[in-house]
């Protein structure tokens, strides 16, 4: 039976959804604009999209599709190819007796219905589904992971068969032979990690195996290839790409280079190291095209925001961040001189290695190779005459005392420093020699921070603290905490089963006043925690974490990890917390 066309725009009209002069203004809309009628509509704000979508089911007698809840089966998405996917915005959800139920954005589409049925060989029962659920699906769907396993086994092939014509050498300068496995496998990892969020990428040899692993929202994703033999010529061509020695394989080295990937600048940071099956190599992915480096893009809460803002914007003094490697440190300093970075301000910058090029900026990779310290950048930098410096991390006695000594002197300092917390900084500087008046005079504010990750919104649910959950509420937010409403994910294909999806931050910020600065003018730890304890509006990580929770933003397993973390800054050093506010 031939399908009629339905004209939506018409029956929205006659059945009072919208009115004959919207309908007018979003055609004449349309034809600038190229978008969907129904899309058009909602974007103009005439009808919401909730109530569009279910106007479309009703008229056209087919089901509407949450795909944020509904379990989709990979090997049923990929009956239909990625390209027709994407072109007419489709996903096969089912097949039953020889009838493909598709979800699409535009069910109406009598022209993509009759092509799906010709590509999928068999007859095909539209679903309406909302286009942004159906977008996010398709990207979680057509992973590289087939693509990959495929691409492997084809270079494991190639290497075996000895050829003598497949020189990864020339490889690297000649671009006509990008078609070689070796590459369109590097090609499939990059995209599959684009499109997953992932921050490192690692490539792992075993004595029977050869592990790629993905870092996604700080949780490790494992892919196991039995290929072992592609693994050298992995790392051999990523030497290549990051201008490594390929004939040294018994010392770790260190690069980068730079690809774009489905239209997206990404630089990517090097690490090789050998193992005793090969070369392990770890991928830090930094995304250039994310122009988010500015504070308001980091998620501190507005009351720390607004005094961290204060204190970066002072003449002079020392600012430490804090945390452990992968807490966010570097993304927040940067955030800083992105807001400092003016043509009145000269701003120089010590870091190993360079992970953002800043313009304006004068930022030197660290090479402690050839003695280019951050001792040795930090006193050179100094005869600069900068007003900002930056120095990537605070390693030793040297460096630190320059850095007091410029902080003493009308510069402005920033700088990392690895504590559990913001209280422990100052006494982990005069462990490492420096004298106790010189960070009293120069240590203005330290800042800790970690990063937590958010629970899946499309299979959140209530959760009741369990009992040692509740006594830790009692002990650290007080006894209505542990009433607080709480979610936690179940877990679903959005989150590939683990009930969060993305991160956020958690701050504590340490004001340094007088009692502390004469504490440490003593070298006085133990006096000095005693004031950092009696600091009024000081709230710890663990409560910063627990807002967080108390709002739906992450769980209370999470909260409990951060305070396990960073030592529950508040219990630990009898540090009385304010009371959770919702």
């Amino acid at each position: 039976m031939a399908r009629k066309k339905i004209r939506i725009g018409e029956l929205l009209v006659e059945n009072q959804v919208i009115s004959e002069t919207q309908l007018r203004s979003a055609l004449a809309e349309q034809k600038r604009s190229g978008l969907k009628l129904g899309r058009q509509l909602i974007e103009a704000g005439y009808v919401e999209e909730e109530r569009f979508l279910s106007f479309l089911s009703q008229q056209l007698d087919i089901p509407l599709v949450d795909l944020a809840r509904y379990e989709i089966r990979s090997a049923t998405v990929e009956l239909l190819p990625e390209t027709y996917a994407r072109r007419f915005r489709a996903i096969v959800l089912e097949v039953k007796n020889g009838t493909a139920t598709v979800g699409l954005a535009d069910p109406t589409n009598i022209f993509a219905i009759d092509e799906l049925e010709r590509i999928l060989k068999m007859s095909v029962e539209p679903a309406v589904v909302r286009e942004s659920q159906l977008l996010a699906a398709i990207d979680r769907n057509y992973r590289k992971t087939s693509e990959i396993q495929t691409l492997a086994s084809e270079l494991h092939e190639e290497l075996d068969s000895g050829r003598s014509d497949f020189d990864l050498a020339q490889l690297a300068e000649n671009e006509e032979e990008n078609d070689a496995a070796v590459v369109r496998l590097l090609k499939s990892i990059f995209e599959d990690a684009v499109r997953t969020g992932t921050s490192d990428i690692h490539i792992e040899p075993d004595e029977s195996c050869l592990r790629v692993r993905q870092r996604i929202d700080g949780t490790l994703h494992e892919q196991v290839m039995k290929e072992t033999r592609i693994a050298s010529a992995l790392v051999l061509r990523l030497k290549l790409m990051s201008g490594l020695n390929i004939s040294e394989k018994r010392l770790p080295q260190d690069g980068r280079f730079n690809i774009r990937v489905r239209g997206r600048s990404v630089d990517v940071r090097v690490s090789t190291m050998p193992v005793q099956w090969g070369e392990s190599v770890v991928m830090r992915l930094l995304d250039q095209s994310e122009k988010r480096l500015g504070l308001d893009h980091v998620g501190m809460p507005g009351r720390i925001l607004r005094r961290f803002r204060h204190f970066i914007h002072q003449p002079h003094g020392l600012i430490l961040v804090t945390g452990p490697t992968g807490s966010g440190k570097t993304t927040t300093l940067y955030g800083a001189l992105a807001e400092l970075n003016d043509p009145a301000k000269k701003i120089v910058s010590a870091e190993d290695p360079v992970e953002y090029r800043l313009p304006r900026i004068q930022q030197v990779q660290v090479n402690t190779k050839i003695g280019l310290t951050f001792a040795s950048v930090l006193r050179s930098a100094l005869r600069q005459d900068p007003d900002i410096v930056m120095i990537g991390e605070m390693r030793d006695q040297e460096t630190v005392e320059i850095a007091l000594r410029a902080a003493m002197t009308g510069h402005l300092v920033f700088s990392t420093l690895h504590t559990n917390n913001a209280a422990a900084s100052a006494a982990r500087l005069i462990d490492m020699g420096a004298e106790g008046f010189l960070v009293a005079t120069a240590l203005t504010a330290v800042l800790a921070q970690r990063l937590i990750r958010r629970v899946c919104p499309a299979c959140s649910e209530p959760y009741k603290p369990s009992s040692q959950e509740k006594m830790w509420l009692r002990a650290n937010a007080g006894e209505s905490a542990e009433f607080l409403d709480f979610l936690k994910g179940s877990g679903c294909p959005q989150c590939n089963g683990t009930g969060y999806r993305g991160r956020t931050g958690v701050y504590e910020l340490l004001e340094i006043d007088e009692a502390m600065a004469d504490a440490l003018r003593r070298n006085d730890t133990t006096d000095y925690i005693q004031a950092a304890s009696r600091t009024n509006g000081f709230r710890p990580l663990s409560i910063c974490a627990l807002e967080f929770a108390s709002k739906g933003v992450t769980s209370l397993e999470e909260v409990l990890r951060i305070a396990g973390e960073s030592e529950d800054t508040g219990a630990g050093l009898g540090m009385k917390a304010e009371k959770v506010t919702v």
